[in-house]
C-alpha cells in the first residue's frame, strides 16, 4: 500500500510534542510492514538547506486566484529510505516557531501557511509522478488535505486516493476568522458543504472530522470521551454521527529509544530479572537532582508540559496544590522536570526552596528524562484530559508505577492496583482534586512501606508490557483499508 504522511512536524527535523514522534515512528513500524511510506512537511527555518537534497523544478502551488511558487527538498528518516519531502517556501516557514513565537503565540497568517502545504502536498505526488493509495492527515494543521480530496482533488489523478484524518489533541482546532476562509483555495459553497463554519468562523478540525474517509484518535478510551460533551470540545455531535467510521488507536513506543536494558543515557541497563540494578539509577538520580541518596525512600516524579490539561493546579496550585502537604506529611521524595505557564514554574522554583525533599527542573533535558524514568520509583501524571500520554507507557516499561488519573490514553495502558492480589501495574484515581492526589500517593507509599513485595510483582508486571509499535501499525492497516473500500463504494 502507498501511503502518504502529511504533517506539520516530525522528528527529527522539527516536534513541539507527540505528534511527530508518531509520525515518524508510525512510518518506521509501517515500511518495516512492506508498505510504501513518505512524509510531507514545512521546511522551517531551522531545518538548513544543505541537509536536504534539492528536487529540480519550482513547483507551482495554485490556491484560488493565487499562485505560489515554492521548491520542493528531499531526505529520509534516519536509518531508513522513507522520504521526506519538505515544502520550501520563505514566507509561509522561513521563520522561528513552528505555530508560532514568544511575541506571536499563534501565527495570524496560519491558515494560509497550512493551507500552502495541504495543496503542496498533492503537486509533490504529481511531480513525483507517485500517487498514493491513503493521504494521511495529523491534526487540524493539515485537515484541509480530507477536504481537498473530496471536494476538490478527485480527478483524475486522485480519484481512488483514500484520507484518513487523526485527531491528537481535540483541543486544538484551528478556528480563524472568517476573513481567513479565501486561504484555504475553495469556492465559498464548501464554507458550510465541507463543513468550515463554526459560529461565523472557521474551523479546520472540523472540516476534517466531516470530510475524511475514516477518522483515528490515539487511544480507544480517547474515541469514546470525544464523544461526550465535556471531552468533546463542542465536536462530540459530528463524533457520535461519524461514531461509526472513528477508531482509537494508542500510541507505541520507540523502544529503540526508550528501553531500559539498552538505554544509553542511564549508568546502568536493566530488566525485570535484574531489578536491584534500578537501584543504581536511583542513587545517580538523587545525587544529581541533590537529594539524600537513600534507595529505601520512595522517589516520585513528574516530567511534563506545566498547562492545566496535566492537573498542575490540583497540584502545584499555591495553598490549596496537593504537593506541599505531600512533601511534609509522608516520606518520600519529588522531582519534576517541565515547563509551561508562568505561575506553575514561579510556584514550584517556590516550593523547591522550602521543601528539602522537592527538586526541580524547569525546562526539558533529555538525558535527564531518561534518569527520571529510570531512576523513580512511582510517576506522577494526574491529568484532567490524555489523548494517548507516552510518559505513563515509559515509565511502565521502566518498571516505575505510574499515578494516573483514569482517563484517554491512561485508563487504557495502566490497571489500578489490586491489594488483595498484588495485581496492576499503576494507581489510578478517578476524581482530580488535590484530596484525590494526596489520598492515592499516600495509598502507593503504604504499599512501598508495607507491601513492597506486591511493589515488586506489579514492576515486573509493568515491565512485561508490549507498546511496540508493530500492533499500533498493523490497527492503521485496517484503518486504511476501511478508508479505500469506502472510497471505492462512494
Amino acid at each position: 500500500m502507498r501511503i502518504l504522511m502529511i504533517a506539520s512536524e516530525a522528528v527529527p527535523f522539527a516536534k513541539t510534542g507527540g505528534l511527530a514522534d508518531v509520525v515518524s515512528a508510525l512510518s518506521y513500524a509501517l515500511q518495516k510492514l512492506g508498505h510504501d511510506v513518505r512524509i510531507v512537511m514545512p521546511r522551517y527555518y531551522k531545518i538548513d538547506r544543505k541537509d536536504l537534497i534539492p528536487i529540480p523544478g519550482a513547483m507551482g502551488v495554485t490556491i484560488g486566484n493565487q499562485e505560489y511558487w515554492t521548491e520542493v527538498f528531499e531526505s529520509a528518516l534516519p536509518n531508513s529510505d522513507i522520504p521526506v519531502y519538505f515544502i520550501d517556501h520563505e514566507e509561509s516557514f522561513g521563520r522561528d516557531g513552528l505555530y508560532g513565537s514568544m511575541f506571536e503565540p499563534d501565527f495570524s497568517d496560519n491558515p494560509k501557511r497550512f493551507s500552502i502545504l495541504c495543496h503542496a502536498a498533492f503537486q509533490v505526488c504529481r511531480k513525483q509522478q507517485w500517487i498514493p493509495d491513503v493521504m494521511h492527515a495529523h491534526d487540524w494543521q493539515t485537515a484541509l488535505v480530507s477536504v481537498l480530496l473530496k471536494f476538490h482533488e478527485q480527478y483524475p489523478e486522485f480519484a481512488q486516493t483514500a484520507s484518513v484524518f487523526t485527531i491528537h489533541n481535540i483541543g486544538y482546532q484551528g478556528i480563524y476568522g472568517k476573513s481567513h476562509y479565501p486561504d484555504t483555495g475553495l469556492d465559498w459553497k464548501y464554507f458550510y458543504n465541507a463543513g468550515f463554519e463554526d459560529w461565523d468562523r472557521i474551523n479546520f478540525l472540523k472540516a476534517g472530522l466531516l470530510s475524511a474517509d475514516q477518522l483515528t484518535t490515539v487511544s480507544p478510551t480517547y474515541a469514546e470521551e470525544i464523544q461526550r460533551i465535556e471531552y468533546g470540545f463542542r465536536m462530540h455531535g459530528i463524533l457520535c454521527y461519524r461514531k461509526d467510521d472513528l477508531t482509537g488507536i494508542l500510541n507505541g513506543v520507540d523502544t529503540n529509544v526508550w528501553n531500559p536494558k539498552t538505554d544509553k543515557h542511564i549508568p546502568e541497563n536493566y530488566t525485570s530479572r535484574s531489578l536491584r540494578k534500578k537501584a543504581e539509577n536511583k542513587k545517580a538520580l538523587q545525587q544529581k537532582m541533590g537529594l539524600p541518596q537513600n534507595e529505601n525512600i520512595p522517589v516520585f516524579s513528574m516530567i511534563s508540559r506545566l498547562t492545566d490539561q496535566k492537573g498542575i493546579a490540583e497540584l502545584f496550585g499555591p495553598a490549596y496544590g496537593a504537593a506541599f502537604k505531600l512533601c511534609t506529611n509522608l516520606q518520600l521524595q519529588m522531582i519534576v522536570l517541565g515547563s509551561g505557564d508562568r505561575w506553575c514554574e514561579d510556584e514550584l522554583r517556590a516550593l523547591s526552596q522550602r521543601l528539602p525533599n522537592l527538586r526541580v527542573y524547569i525546562g526539558y533535558d533529555e538525558n535527564l528524562s531518561h534518569l527520571i524514568e529510570a531512576g523513580s520509583d512511582f510517576f506522577l501524571m494526574p491529568s484532567r484530559y490524555e489523548p494517548c500520554g507516552l510518559n505513563q507507557m515509559y515509565s511502565l516499561l521502566y518498571g516505575t508505577l505510574p499515578i494516573v488519573r483514569n482517563t484517554g490514553g491512561l485508563a487504557d495502558t495502566v490497571q489500578n492496583y489490586d491489594e488483595q492480589t498484588g495485581n496492576g501495574t499503576g494507581f489510578v484515581l478517578d476524581l482530580l482534586s488535590p484530596d484525590s492526589i494526596y489520598n492515592t500517593v499516600d495509598w502507593a507509599v503504604n504499599t512501598w512501606f508495607k507491601r513492597h513485595e506486591h511493589i515488586e510483582k506489579m514492576q515486573k508486571k509493568a515491565m512485561s508490557q508490549d507498546f511496540t509499535w508493530d500492533t499500533s501499525a498493523k490497527k492503521y492497516l485496517e484503518v486504511y483499508q476501511k478508508a479505500v473500500t469506502a472510497k471505492q463504494h462512494r
